[in-house]
């Protein structure tokens, strides 16, 4: 008898913010959800900066140009925060 495992897929699918998360979904369905307070520059960004972010990496980053902001899924899931991030 074998065992089925489903391969994660770490890609991302869908990012947004509300007032004090940054929330990502990935393609195997899980969603990671981290406080802005971690990202300053997305912190500090508007709204409008935050919703203006692109595929990177093959889609295992997220990249915001406004900002020049750079995450990647795999920190994400860690749960590293910036280096400055106080």
């Amino acid at each position: 008898m074998g065992i089925l495992a489903k391969v994660a897929d770490e890609r991302v699918l869908d990012v947004r913010c509300n007032e004090h998360s940054l929330i990502v979904d990935l393609m195997d369905g899980r969603t990671i959800s981290v406080p802005l307070t971690w990202y300053p520059r997305l912190l500090h960004a508007t709204s409008e900066q935050r919703a203006k972010w692109e595929l990177a990496g093959a889609g295992f980053g997220i990249h915001w140009p406004e900002i020049d902001e750079d995450l990647s899924t795999e920190g994400l899931l860690r749960g590293a925060p910036a280096p400055d991030a106080k």
